[in-house]
Parts: structure tokens; C-alpha cells; sequence
């Protein structure tokens, strides 16, 4: 994997064990959008992103700005899935 620098923060925490429920959604987006993942805004709170061939949709939360840990598991599978280790 290369070196992202101030995203490998992101990737660490949603890996962390035991889930953690603090990660910002915004620092889960810029983190996305730095391995070069494609978001786009579906209907209400619904983010749908594309990376590495691997399709998921999440909502984003609100009103709060951090995930539940629930996200969090999710999130650590879309990025297994799409070949992103921490």
C-alpha cells in the first residue's frame, strides 16, 4: 500500500479493535477520496462510493459528525473488500 501520510490516521482508527465510535465521516471521505474512490450523493443522507471495483453505500451520519461503531464495521469491510489494509 503507499504511503498516505495524514489518512493512514483514518484507516488505523476504523481498523482499530475494539471498534472505535469517535471517527469523524468527513476524515472517512478525504481519506476515500485520497485512495481514489468515487462519492456521490444519493438520496438523503445516502453516500454511494465505488473503489477498487467494489460498490457500497453508507449514510452519512447526522446529526452528529462521527460513525457508530456499526459504520465503522462496514466501513472495515468495504475497504477489505476493495483491497485496503491498514
Amino acid at each position: 500500500m503507499r504511503t498516505m501520510g495524514k489518512h493512514d490516521q483514518a484507516i488505523q482508527a476504523i481498523f482499530t479493535d475494539p471498534v472505535q465510535s469517535n471517527i469523524r465521516w468527513s476524515d472517512i471521505e478525504t481519506m476515500l477520496k485520497a485512495l481514489g474512490a468515487e462519492i456521490s450523493e444519493g438520496n438523503g443522507s445516502r453516500v454511494r462510493i465505488f473503489l477498487n471495483g467494489v460498490r457500497a453505500v453508507f449514510h452519512r451520519p447526522h446529526p452528529q459528525k462521527e460513525t457508530d461503531k456499526g459504520a465503522v464495521k462496514s466501513m472495515r469491510r468495504f475497504l477489505t473488500e476493495a483491497g485496503v489494509k491498514p
